[in-house]
């Protein structure tokens, strides 16, 4: 790696875990700094991130040796909440069999099926399906299910007391499969989510239902390789009569951080342009408007009466309100996508096009390959990506779970051949 590689102020920012704004104050005390003749932005050489913890994995980093990680055998899954498919790509690429992938939403289904026609998916109410028939099969069992508040008054916090919650569909289906490995994922709100009550009630199911539970982690997309400000939380649980012969690590980091421009122009992510594809569009005032927002700026970066008129009540209230009017700037990952791009709210505004981005640009953003089609109407197609796992993540995290499947097979491999030892020194006996 080049150590003379000069790093905008905000990947800088991003690499550390802190805002744009702490890290100018640094500039030409803890880091210095290069300004930029023409544009007057900041950058930051390289080298100049060595003394920081956070960015070690830029020079050092288990990264190419995870990569070579592949199944000493057919591991199957099954996924639940499977929705368009970021979290099954990722797994498939790292090198898992699909048994089974169950999805409420009838465009999701329709799109894996489309895009994957050996999949079994099922179109159900995860409520009517009986897993049992899946009972020792299964290695790894994985899902992002719902979160949602549990009751407490009364309530003893077991796995009785969820019944109701697509947590307790969750825990029912390993009950019924007896998988290896489970993996659950989640927005990393789920940590604060009444007030870590919703979190603790899940910790102690996992525990109940026979699981070791791996300390559980947020994972930040932009370091495997997703061009995206996305996080979440990931939980790995080992079955109990296998946990103490092994363990799990969460995936090394990638060490470079892709931007939006890595996302839609050839480069290293993609080997050509993004493709053109339909996506939503502003209402013309609105359009009048974020034409006068800078690449990378947001409402605050408006002339006043438009901050005023854009805003009305809301300019009134504290907070940053940073995702309103936000143009998205090429030299930084994306923001975290939602699942509507045009809404006040949540705007993701092309960085020199007055426009949303467009449902590829989504994808590309996502990391889903451009071979992967998506069925329904444009919003539903939104939603979809949007809710998505991105596609690298999931596979930085599928290497892991190949990893611990792994260990787990050579330890059953040397029980086997102790227990076939032991019976051969009896018949000599």
């Amino acid at each position: 790696m080049n150590k003379n590689q000069k790093l905008p102020l905000a990947i800088v920012a991003d690499i550390l875990g802190t805002s744009k704004k702490v890290v100018d104050s640094w500039s030409d005390n803890k880091l210095k700094a290069i300004i930029d003749k023409k544009t007057g932005k900041k950058f930051f050489l390289l080298d100049e991130l060595r003394s920081f913890t956070s960015a070690s994995f830029l020079f050092e980093t288990k990264w190419e040796e995870e990569e070579k990680i592949k199944p000493q055998k057919n591991y199957k899954i099954i996924e639940l909440f499977a929705g368009a498919g970021g979290l099954a790509i990722g797994l498939e690429k790292a090198g898992f069999q699909s048994l089974l992938l169950n999805e409420i939403d009838r465009d999701a289904c329709e799109t894996l099926k489309k895009n994957r026609v050996n999949w079994n998916v099922k179109n159900c109410d995860i409520k009517e399906y009986d897993f049992t028939k899946f009972k020792g099969k299964v290695d790894l069992l994985t899902g992002g299910f719902p979160c949602q508040a549990f009751s407490y008054a009364g309530k003893k916090l077991g796995f009785n007391d969820t019944r109701g919650t697509l947590f307790y569909e969750f825990a029912r289906a390993v009950k019924e499969t007896n998988p290896k490995v489970i993996l659950a994922e989640n927005v990393k709100g789920l940590v604060s989510h009444d007030s870590g009550k919703t979190l603790k009630t899940i910790k102690n199911i996992i525990d109940e239902i026979g699981y070791e539970l791996v300390e559980p982690k947020i994972l930040k997309a932009i370091f495997y390789k997703v061009p995206q400000k996305r996080e979440r939380i990931f939980l790995v649980a080992i079955r109990k009569d296998l946990s103490r012969f092994v363990s799990f690590n969460y995936p090394a980091k990638f060490p470079k951080i892709f931007t939006l421009r890595d996302a839609l122009k050839k480069g290293d992510l993609f080997n050509k342009d993004v493709p053109e594809t339909e996506g939503q569009i502003y209402p013309q005032r609105k359009k009048e408007i974020l034409s006068k927002v800078p690449q990378g700026g947001y409402w605050r970066d408006l002339p006043d009466d438009l901050q005023r008129e854009y805003m009305r009540g809301s300019y009134f209230l504290g907070g940053g309100k940073t995702g309103l009017a936000r143009r998205l700037s090429w030299d930084e990952p994306s923001l975290t996508l939602t699942c509507a791009p045009a809404q006040k709210q949540t705007e993701r505004c092309h960085p020199n096009e007055t426009r949303p981005l467009t449902f590829r640009e989504y994808a590309r953003i996502q990391t889903f390959p451009d071979e992967w089609q998506f069925c329904g109407s444009l919003s539903s197609i939104y939603r979809q990506i949007g809710n998505a796992v991105p596609v690298n993540l999931a596979y930085a995290v599928g290497r892991s779970l190949v990893n611990l499947l792994n260990e787990i097979e050579n330890h059953e491999i040397q029980k086997s051949n102790l227990k076939e030892l032991n019976f051969n020194d009896l018949k000599a006996s």
